[in-house]
């Protein structure tokens, strides 16, 4: 299925100057951004290298009508099938009409994505406003041809049936760099995409696991632990302090400062605790005992 651009703007420079200009079809590229390459086969041949939204197109154009001042039409004889015609018409005031109709067959999905997205409406429309801009800022053409093709036999706009040589004929050029990339990039995207939806629902899944790599043996090694003091100095048994000896709590513990008997003379009362400390104090103070360190005990 074809598609059909029809794109008019208006120029200020005279007729003659936008023609000529038209005319130096390899000089293109400078201002039409969809236009990589033309080359002049011949007075009535061209090859072209186009690129539209990264997809490039070459093809091969007979010029079937050309007419100075007017008009010019062409049809694609091989590669990407396109055919067209520019039409000049002066309005006067030294303004020019130029109206462009231009049918072409998408190919591929791409293309085809692309055609439904007006990606070649948007870029023809610009490159007749880059045309306007070059022509309307240098004032002059950079050169013309003023011959004639099939002067006198009009072919009016040509269509996608003058082209019908090209058909079948995909454009050589392809994909350009940049648009091969994203192309794998979408690829492998929609890849990993199917891969991480999975099988459907109804559909059995066949999966082999990998062989299972024994376990090696662990061999572990307890570590002593540490004896840690908590300095609690309550036995598991449930003893009093007198019942624990030396070595299972140290007077360091004595939080008493002596007050308390733990060597075991008093009978586990408060008075007896009282009454063996004051016996204590009693021996300290004896000839020949140690005087308590900065005087008498209790004095502050």
């Amino acid at each position: 299925m074809s598609t059909k651009v029809e794109k008019r703007i208006l120029v200020n420079v005279p007729v003659s100057t936008a023609y000529n200009q038209w005319t130096q079809f390899e000089e293109f590229p400078h201002f039409m951004g969809g236009v990589k390459s033309v080359k002049q086969l011949s007075d009535d041949r061209l090859e072209w290298v186009a690129e539209i939204a990264g997809v490039r197109r070459q093809w091969t154009a007979t010029i079937l009508e050309q007419v100075p001042d007017r008009r010019v039409a062409w049809a694609a004889t091989e590669g990407a099938t396109n055919a067209g015609a520019v039409e000049f018409e002066d309005v006067g005031g030294g303004q020019t009409s130029l109206q462009l109709t231009l049918e072409y067959e998408p190919e591929g999905f791409v293309e085809k994505v692309g055609d439904q997205l007006h990606v070649v409406d948007r870029q023809a429309e610009a490159d007749l406003k880059k045309f306007k801009e070059f022509i309307e800022a240098e004032g002059y053409a950079s050169g013309a041809w003023r011959g004639s093709v099939s002067d006198g036999a009009a072919v009016g706009n040509p269509g996608v049936e003058d082209a019908a040589a090209s058909r079948g004929d995909s454009g050589k050029a392809g994909f350009s760099g940049k648009m091969a990339a994203a192309a794998g990039v979408a690829a492998a995207a929609g890849a990993a995409a199917a891969m991480s939806a999975g099988p459907n629902k109804d559909e059995a899944r066949d999966v082999t696991a990998p062989d299972a790599v024994p376990a090696q043996p662990v061999t572990v090694t307890p570590i002593p632990a540490e004896p840690v003091s908590t300095g609690m100095a309550a036995d598991a048994s449930g003893g009093s302090l007198a019942d624990l000896g030396d070595d299972r709590i140290g007077h360091a513990f004595d939080q008493t400062n002596g007050l308390v008997d733990t060597e075991g003379e008093s009978d586990e009362t408060a008075e007896g605790e009282q009454y063996s400390a004051g016996e204590r104090r009693e021996e300290d103070n004896r000839p020949g005992g140690l005087p308590p360190v900065g005087g008498g005990l209790g004095q502050h």
